[in-house]
C-alpha cells in the first residue's frame, strides 16, 4: 500500500502571485499557518510553522525551491515513539487564462493504520490550504481565521 496523494486547485492570480504566497512567511501566516510562520521557505532552510489546530510550532525542512515552479519540504510524522519524514511537493503551473494551478502532494507515510489516518488528515489539511489560499488571494478572506481557537 502506497499512501500518497495529490490536491490541485486553480488561483486566480499569477504565478508570481501565488508562489510568494506560499514562501513569504508573512503572507503565509495570513491565510494558513494560523499560528503564524517564521523563516522565507529557501532551499536549505528550515522554518517554522505553527497551527491553531496542532498547537506548538514545528520544524519544516525545506529540500528545495524552484521559483515560481515547483517547492519539495520534508517534516515529521509519528508513529507511537517513532519519528519518520514524509515529503511535501508542491507545483505551481502558469495557465493560459493568467490563473495558476497549484499541486500539492505528500508521500512517504508507513503503511500501517496509523500512517493511513495520518494521511488522510494531511490530504484534508492541503486541501484547506488551497481553499484558503485562493479565498485570501482572490478575495482579501482569511477562511481559517477564528476556525481552530
Amino acid at each position: 500500500m502506497d499512501l500518497t496523494f495529490t490536491v490541485s486547485g486553480r488561483i486566480a492570480r499569477p504565478v508570481a502571485e501565488v508562489f510568494e504566497a506560499v514562501v513569504n512567511p508573512a503572507e503565509l501566516s495570513r491565510y494558513f499557518t494560523t499560528g503564524g510562520a517564521k523563516g522565507r521557505l529557501e532551499t536549505g532552510a528550515v522554518v517554522e510553522w505553527d497551527f491553531h489546530d496542532f498547537p506548538g510550532a514545528f520544524p519544516v525542512e525545506v529540500v528545495e525551491v524552484v521559483p515560481q515552479s515547483r517547492i519539495v519540504l520534508r517534516w515529521d510524522a509519528q508513529e507511537g515513539a517513532e519519528v519518520y519524514k514524509t515529503t511535501v511537493t508542491m507545483t505551481f503551473e502558469a495557465l493560459e487564462d493568467g490563473r495558476t494551478l497549484v499541486s500539492i502532494s505528500e508521500a512517504g507515510w508507513r503503511p500501517t493504520d496509523a500512517g493511513q489516518k495520518a494521511s488522510y488528515g494531511n490530504c484534508q489539511g492541503w486541501t484547506q490550504m488551497l481553499c484558503a489560499m485562493k479565498a485570501y488571494k482572490e478575495y482579501g478572506i482569511n477562511l481559517r481565521e477564528g476556525m481552530f481557537k
